[in-house]
């Protein structure tokens, strides 16, 4: 059976990222993305709806987000859908989720200014090396 978990994004950050390591010393970085819809209604009222996503980077790009990327910064993400579950210490069960970013690009609001990050340095891009996209 054909599946497919793709999501395309365009939205500002709710805060900076936050940067922290794992116990093998590989980076990740969490921030929230606010993503708005603007609609008119039937009786002509505008309206903005948003939706609020938590977001998830890993190894050299989330090093590059936390460096590049601060709160209100305009970015389009292309990643997947993951759910997160645990139990809270009163053994309720929770489930959230999230999109881990596969590629980001950092917006501007000027033309031209916009940058991609694929995980790959401009040399790769000259030899052609591919990128690492271990899904964690």
């Amino acid at each position: 059976m054909a599946s497919l978990n793709k999501v395309f994004l365009i939205g500002n950050l709710t805060r900076k990222p936050d940067l922290r390591y794992t116990p093998s010393g590989t980076p990740v970085a969490e921030f929230g993305l606010a993503v708005n819809r603007n609609y008119t209604t039937s009786s002509g009222e505008k309206r903005r709806d948003t939706c609020f996503v938590e977001i998830t980077v890993w190894r050299r790009k989330a090093e590059i987000c936390h460096e590049h990327l601060s709160k209100g910064s305009p970015v389009f993400i292309e990643g997947r859908l993951e759910l997160d579950t645990w139990e809270t210490r009163t053994g309720e069960r929770r489930s959230k989720l999230r999109v881990v970013a596969d590629t980001l690009q950092f917006l501007s609001r000027s033309k031209n200014k916009d940058k991609e990050f694929d995980g790959k340095s401009d040399s790769q891009h000259q030899s052609g090396e591919s990128s690492d996209n271990e899904s964690q």
